[in-house]
């Protein structure tokens, strides 16, 4: 290979593991900006620290048995067979983290369940592929559908920042206020996820999933179905539009005013 070849390769290796193309990409999951997720992600680096305490104590025993433990120095494997002390030891410690990982996750779970006083109730509907949103004892209700232009699907025009990611009727609702979701679907399984929102429930057919979410920071927050439900799933995305009380409030009046007058 000439050197004229290797420096091309290198340019096009920079060029792939650029910020440009990696602007977006981040490892963790998103903290999010609602009660739930926050304690979702506490959860989270709580399990994967523990994970990393017991991986780094396990590769060090490993470790440290193969360079000073090994034939080639002489060393003699210890025969021993059933040792009780051992067995017990290892049966209890795992069971003992287990327990502490278990405690946090099993509360946090509850409390994503847990949907008493909630102030705005969503019936939120999955169709193949859109999704429709009912404001639970008010007359709005309406489609949310895909956005993106054709010719950006069919790869005829540039492709915005919100490719497949936006939609002409968002999902409006308050901050602060704690908002009710009933989940069901029309036809398949379909699952509505906004990571933000630290919300994640399956809409299937014939059934309700509940669940709450209580908004802290003003903002729009993208998701999308995160169920394999046909061939245009990934033409089916989430935008969630978070208003302060008093813009929500007048922006449920305007809806509201416009469906009396049909």
């Amino acid at each position: 290979m000439s050197i004229t070849s290797r420096i091309n390769k290198l340019f096009a290796l920079a060029a792939i593991y650029s910020s440009e193309v990696f602007g977006d990409y981040t490892i963790n999951m998103p903290v999010g900006v609602t009660e739930i997720s926050h304690k979702i992600h506490q959860l989270h680096m709580t399990i994967f620290w523990i994970c990393v305490v017991i991986g780094a104590i396990v590769f060090s025993v490993m470790f440290y048995a193969i360079i000073f433990h090994r034939k080639s120095i002489g060393h003699q494997a210890a025969q021993f067979h059933e040792h009780a002390t051992i067995e017990i030891i290892w049966t209890i410690i795992p069971f003992l983290i287990l327990i502490a990982m278990a405690i946090p996750a099993t509360k946090t779970i509850l409390e994503m369940d847990d949907i008493r006083d909630s102030d705005l109730t969503i019936k939120i509907t999955g169709y193949m592929w859109r999704w429709h949103y009912e404001y639970v004892g008010t007359n709005v209700q309406f489609m949310s559908d895909l956005a993106t232009p054709y010719e950006q699907v069919i790869d005829r025009a540039a492709k915005d920042e919100h490719y497949l990611r936006e939609v002409n009727n968002p999902l409006v609702l308050p901050i602060n206020k704690k908002v009710r979701f009933l989940m069901t679907a029309n036809d398949v399984i379909h699952s509505w996820w906004v990571p933000e929102l630290g919300v994640k429930k399956d809409a299937i057919p014939g059934f309700i999933n509940e669940t709450w979410a209580r908004i802290q920071v003003p903002g729009t927050y993208r998701g999308q179905c995160a169920e394999l439900c046909g061939a245009r799933h990934g033409f089916m995305p989430i935008v969630v539009k978070a208003l302060s009380e008093q813009d929500f409030d007048k922006w449920l009046a305007e809806q509201t005013a416009a469906k009396a007058q049909g």
